[in-house]
């Protein structure tokens, strides 16, 4: 007997005939004789419909009341799941974040777990029942609702499947796995049988969006397999798994793209040692998360510092950057919204030199600029032009082959 969790993202349980559908997978995933835990999101665009009423009732939201609000969500979805369950003579029962033992940190909307107790989920197991349990959420140190950030049931999951030692979690979404590139821009994408924990944070840090970065870093913290599958076909999908160094790796696993992120340049920074530990400390004392960082060759005893963040960041940048700009000797700062990055994942890229040279030689060839360029073992960005993103990702996903692996 396998102990499996099972997370079912909103699409999944987006309305009641969804819902009786999980119902049955789980029903038959129990009959069959595995433990089952089982995590939701919130239907649908719930979350969307209660942030949109939040903003019609007021332009002030306190944190720790949005959290309680959008918690409200995926209540709603466990408890529909548990009756739909019962339906099917399944015994389920339903627990919220702070009922299964999930402790977070105090940071409203974007709380860290601390802690898995799960105490009752093991009662529940041991008694023969399917703990469903809410995602996005847990319970602070100091008692309150909090929720975990975007992709929080993922994380929530990954979180539940450490603590209880299960051999497999299940990440049920639209999608059928992880692919070679998003398949809406590349219709020659292939869905990916088994991908490494290390490909696949830099999947998701990239603009991958089929799990969210801080499970995926849960997961390989705590040896978690990973199964991304379709709540809509449930075929067999895509394994995260720890990196089998007797296999031989391919050179290039995916090309992903992001357009979420902005650029920020920063004009006549003083070229002296200390100035670009005060401005990015700043940043981060206000959660800003810095990408892509460039500084250009100092000229004059200036230079310039260019770097990338999140778009739903970039007032707080800016903010920050301005206030410091003065203080720290530098001119103005200027921000670009009109930017996108392209990347290249592939354990294989350790081993076999050339790979840069054939993304730069493909974006030249089309003509496409790159402004920025980051790398890791793994991994090589560029940050181009927003309108020419998706040429690069299909000439790059052509240039490595990956249309006819």
């Amino acid at each position: 007997m396998s102990l499996v969790v099972q997370k079912y993202g909103g699409t999944s349980v987006g309305d009641a005939e969804r819902i009786r559908a999980v119902a049955d997978h789980v029903a038959r995933t129990r009959r069959r004789g595995d433990d089952v835990v089982v995590v939701v999101s919130a239907m649908g665009k719930t979350t969307d419909d209660l942030l949109r009423l939040a903003n019609d009732v007021s332009a002030v939201q306190p944190p720790r009341e949005l959290d309680m609000l959008l918690t409200a969500g995926e209540r709603m979805s466990m408890a529909l799941l548990v009756m739909a369950l019962a339906d099917q003579g399944i015994d389920a029962v339903s627990f919220t974040g702070s009922q299964a033992g999930i402790i977070t940190d105090t940071s409203h909307t974007r709380a860290r777990i601390l802690e898995v107790k799960g105490d009752r989920l093991r009662t529940a197991l041991h008694e023969g029942r399917v703990p469903v349990v809410a995602g996005f959420q847990g319970v602070s140190t100091e008692h309150d609702v909090t929720t975990l950030g975007r992709g929080g049931s993922d994380t929530t999951a990954v979180a539940l499947a450490a603590a209880l030692g299960a051999d497999a979690c299940e990440i049920y979404t639209d999608v059928s796995g992880v692919f070679s590139a998003d398949p809406r821009i590349v219709p020659e994408a292939r869905r990916l049988p088994r991908v490494s924990f290390d490909e696949m944070l830099d999947i998701a840090a990239s603009g991958g969006r089929v799990l969210a970065l801080r499970s995926v870093e849960f997961a390989r913290n705590h040896h978690v397999p990973l199964h991304v599958r379709s709540s809509f076909t449930w075929e067999p999908g895509t394994w995260v798994v720890e990196e089998d160094a007797a296999m031989e790796q391919a050179i290039v696993t995916a090309v992903t793209h992001d357009t979420s992120e902005a650029k920020v340049t920063v004009v006549g920074v003083p070229d002296r040692p200390g100035i670009a530990a005060r401005l990015f400390r700043a940043l981060a004392d206000r959660m800003v998360n810095v990408d892509t960082i460039v500084q250009n060759m100092s000229q004059h005893g200036t230079t310039d510092i260019s770097f990338t963040v999140p778009r739903v960041d970039l007032d707080a940048a800016l903010d920050v950057t301005r206030t410091l700009a003065p203080d720290i000797g530098a001119g103005e700062v200027l921000a670009d919204t009109d930017v996108a990055k392209v990347s290249l994942i592939g354990a294989g890229m350790r081993s076999h030199p050339g790979v840069s040279a054939t993304m730069f030689e493909t974006l030249a060839k089309a003509g496409i600029n790159i402004e920025m360029i980051s790398t890791s073992s793994i991994r090589i960005s560029c940050v181009v032009r927003a309108e020419r993103v998706e040429e690069a990702v299909r000439l790059l996903h052509t240039a490595f082959e990956l249309d006819t692996v």
